[in-house]
C-alpha cells in the first residue's frame, strides 16, 4: 500500500475514525493499529506477514531471556541465536543470489565451471527496515539500555508501525515503544502539523521526485546515445535531489501520519545538501541508519577512541556494510567504499593539516560545494544499475560533447520538461528554506504553506508516479 495510492487515502481516514474510537483504552488502540499494520503491510503480499511476525517473535522471546537469565554465557548464546537467525532470513531474501552469482563469476574466471542453483523469490518490502529495528530492541536489552516488555501485542505493533514499517525511519525501543504503553490523547494542533507534514511529504514525492525520475531515467539508460556530457551531468545532479526528495518525502509523510495517531518518530533528514563535511553530511542523512550502524557497529569495535589505523579501520566495516545494506549490488559497495574514501581523506587531512574552522560565509560555502559535488558523483554509483552502466554514464560524462543538441540536453523530452524539472528545483529549494522539521509556528502560516503545496501537487504532481526508491532496500 503506497502513501501516494488512492487506496492508502481510503484506508488512512478509516484507521483513524476506528482507532479514536477506541482512545478509552490505549490497549485496544494497539491491537488495532497491530492488525492495521499488518493489513498495510499484507497489500503487498500476505505471506510476507509470516516474516515480519516471526522476526517480532523471535526478538521478543530472545530479549526476556537475555533480561531473565544471569548467566553471561546464555545471554549470549540467546543474542548470538536471535542475530544469527534473522540476519539469515535477511540474507537468503536480500543476498542469496548475489552472492551465489558472485561467486559464479569469481570461478569463472579461474576456469572453474559451476552453475549454482538460484532462488525465484521476491524481496519483501521493507525487510531491511523491520529487521533493524528489531535488532536494536534486542541490542539494547543486550546491553542493559532497555527492559524488555512482556506485552506481545504492544511489541509486535512497535515492530510493525505501519507509518514507518517500509522505509524506516528504524526507530528505537527507547522512543517508540513506550509510547504505545500510555494512554493518547488526540491534539488537535500537532494533528494539524501532522497533515502540513504529510502534504509536504506528497509535494516532494509526487511533484519533485516523480518528475526528475523521468528525466534522470531516460539519461542513465540512454546516456551513449546522447553522448552529452551536459546532459549526464544534470542528470547526476537532478538524481541527487530525486532521493532525496523520494526518501525524505516518505519519511515527512510516515511522521505526519504518525502524529495523526498519537506518536512522535524521530528526524530523519536535516537538510543534508546544507552540510560543510561529509561527517556533517551523514549526521543529517538517514539519521536513523547512520545512528544505527554508529551505535551497534561503531563503537562497538571501538569508534574514534582508538589509533589511526583501527579509526579507519572501522569507518570502512561500517560504510561497506551500509553500502551492502542498501542493495544486493556491488554498485552500492562502491558507493560505500567511495563514501568511506571521502571520510579517510578528511581524517588524514586533519592528522597531518592544520585545517581552519569553517567560520566566514565564504568558507561556509566554499566547503558545502565541495561536500555536494562528492555527495552527487557518489550518488552516480549508487543510481547505475550495474558496472556496465556505470562505466558508460562515467565515459559519457567525461568526453561526451558539452555542446550538444537541445535534443541530447533535455534527454529526449523536449524543452517544456526540461524547464519544468527546473522549476520543481526551484520550488524545492524555496521549501528547503524552512526548518528541518516543517515546522512553523503559526497555525495560519501552517494552513497557507499547505494550501500552497496542494495546489503544487493537483496542478504539477505526477499521479503516475511508482514506489519510493527505498521501498526496495
Amino acid at each position: 500500500m503506497l502513501f501516494n495510492s488512492l487506496v492508502f487515502a481510503v484506508f488512512l481516514p478509516c484507521a483513524l475514525s476506528i482507532y479514536w474510537l477506541l482512545a478509552k483504552s490505549f490497549r485496544a488502540q494497539n491491537l488495532f493499529l497491530l492488525i492495521a499494520s499488518y493489513l498495510f503491510y499484507g497489500w503487498w503480499d500476505w505471506r510476507y506477514l509470516f516474516l515480519i511476525a516471526g522476526c517480532s517473535g523471535v526478538n521478543f522471546i530472545a530479549a526476556l531471556l537475555i533480561h531473565r537469565t544471569t548467566s553471561p554465557l546464555l545471554r549470549k548464546c540467546s543474542l548470538a541465536f536471535c542475530c544469527l537467525l534473522c540476519l539469515c532470513v535477511l540474507c537468503i531474501f536480500k543476498y542469496y543470489n548475489f552472492f551465489i552469482e558472485s561467486f559464479s563469476a569469481l570461478f569463472q574466471l579461474v576456469g572453474i565451471e559451476w552453475h549454482p542453483l538460484l532462488l525465484k523469490i521476491m524481496l519483501p518490502v521493507g525487510i531491511s527496515f523491520f529487521t533493524f529495528q528489531a535488532l536494536s530492541y534486542t541490542f539494547d536489552v543486550y546491553f542493559n539500555q532497555l527492559k524488555p516488555t512482556r506485552n506481545a501485542i504492544e511489541f509486535f505493533a512497535f515492530i510493525s508501525f505501519f507509518p514507518q514499517l517500509v522505509a524506516g525511519p528504524i526507530e528505537r525501543a527507547s522512543n517508540l515503544l513506550p509510547q504505545f504503553q500510555k494512554a493518547r490523547q488526540f491534539n488537535p494542533d500537532v494533528a494539524q502539523h501532522g497533515i502540513c507534514l504529510m502534504i509536504y511529504g506528497l509535494f516532494k514525492k509526487m511533484v519533485v521526485a516523480d518528475t526528475l525520475s523521468v528525466y534522470v531515467d531516460q539519461t542513465f539508460n540512454n546516456c551513449a546515445f546522447f553522448n552529452s556530457s551536459l546532459t549526464c551531468i544534470i542528470a547526476a545532479f537532478f538524481f541527487s535531489i530525486q532521493i532525496y526528495c523520494d526518501f525524505s518525502g516518505y519519511s515527512d509523510i510516515a511522521r505526519g501520519v504518525a502524529r495523526l495517531f498519537g506518536f512522535e518518530l524521530m528526524l530523519n533528514f536535516n537538510r543534508p545538501y546544507l552540510a560543510t563535511s561529509f561527517t556533517d553530511f551523514w549526521r543529517r542523512w538517514h539519521i536513523s541508519l547512520s545512528t544505527w550502524f554508529k551505535d551497534y557497529v561503531y563503537i562497538p569495535l571501538g569508534g574514534n577512541r582508538v589509533h589511526t589505523g583501527k579509526l579507519l579501520r572501522n569507518l570502512w566495516i561500517v560504510f561497506l556494510l551500509s553500502g551492502l545494506w542498501h542493495g544486493a549490488n556491488w554498485t552500492f559497495v562502491a558507493w560505500g567504499a567511495l563514501h568511506a574514501t571521502f571520510q579517510t581523506l578528511a581524517i588524514l587531512r586533519n592528522k597531518f593539516f592544520k585545517v581552519p574552522t569553517c567560520h566566514t560565509f565564504i568558507q561556509k560555502v566554499a566547503s558545502i560545494l565541495i561536500v555536494n559535488i562528492g555527495v552527487i558523483f557518489a550518488w552516480i554509483l549508487f543510481r547505475a544499475q550495474d558496472f556496465s552502466q556505470l562505466t558508460t554514464f562515467l565515459h559519457t560524462t567525461i568526453r561526451g560533447d558539452y555542446t550538444p543538441s537541445l535534443m541530447a540536453l533535455c534527454a529526449g523530452m523536449g524543452p517544456l520538461h526540461f524547464g519544468f524539472c527546473w522549476c520543481t528545483v526551484g520550488l524545492l529549494a524555496i521549501s528547503y528554506l524552512f526548518p528541518a522539521d516543517c515546522k512553523i509556528e503559526k497555525p495560519s502560516h501552517q494552513l497557507l504553506f499547505a494550501a500552497l503545496f496542494i495546489l503544487a501537487i493537483i496542478f504539477f504532481g505526477m499521479p503516475s508516479g511508482g514506489e519510493f526508491i527505498y521501498f526496495q532496500f
